[in-house]
């Protein structure tokens, strides 16, 4: 199979450096992940060989990531227990707090993101809510290799992924890319500062749950 017709999802797992690139260009490879690299460029814009490219010139060990494919489901999730959810509940709060602050300095700036820490306090309720029916429900589910049965609850999984990556769209429609404007404060630029680390860590986390983990149980 060319490239061009490989999943995205496939990529970003088998290509190290490729999620650097999809970030580059906007590209979702976690919720979007199973469509081709074709489709993904084209609704991106861009020539679909000239992404190939691309990609095709990232140096070997271009990511610092392991290779999760190799690892067992246990250590697979292990993984995604410590390295995201324990990490989104550490940064979901200070940055709902920081957002707070920016719009009660700067509400009357055009440029300030209102609305912004309420979206965060709706992203964080409901990323709770979702990370502990993986951990009381699915996980378990798969650690006892019941992948058949749970199907089911991989099908629910994959729509709140979907409403977590709507959410992303919307913070990044209020905060211009997550580009803090010219002449923003300390408090600004470390909201911003944290937010593109919560969206990379985001996205990289449903992109392993989505493309790897629900698919070794389908």
């Amino acid at each position: 199979m060319s490239l061009l017709e490989q999943s995205v999802g496939r990529t970003a797992l088998t290509l190290p450096g490729a999620t650097r690139v999809f970030h580059d260009h906007n590209i979702d490879f976690c919720c979007g992940g199973r469509i081709s690299l074709r489709e993904a460029a084209e609704r991106a814009g861009l020539a679909p060989d000239a992404l190939v490219a691309e990609l095709e010139a990232l140096p070997a060990g271009a990511s610092d990531e392991l290779d999760w494919q190799s690892a067992s489901n246990d250590v697979l999730i292990d993984h995604l227990l410590t390295r995201y959810h324990d990490v989104h509940r550490q940064q979901l709060p200070e940055l709902v707090r920081m957002a707070r602050r920016v719009e009660q300095v700067h509400g009357e700036r055009d440029t300030c993101p209102n609305g912004l820490a309420d979206l965060l306090t709706t992203i964080h309720q409901e990323m709770e809510s979702h990370m502990q029916k993986e951990e009381q429900i699915l996980f378990p589910m798969l650690r006892r290799g019941m992948g058949a049965q749970a199907r089911g609850p991989i099908a629910v999984m994959r729509h709140e992924h979907d409403d977590h990556g709507e959410h992303l769209a919307q913070l990044l429609a209020l905060t211009d890319d997550i580009t803090p404007p010219k002449g923003a404060c300390t408090t600004w630029r470390a909201l911003y500062t944290g937010l593109h680390e919560f969206r990379n860590d985001l996205m990289q986390h449903i992109h392993l749950e989505n493309n790897l983990l629900f698919e070794r149980a389908g």
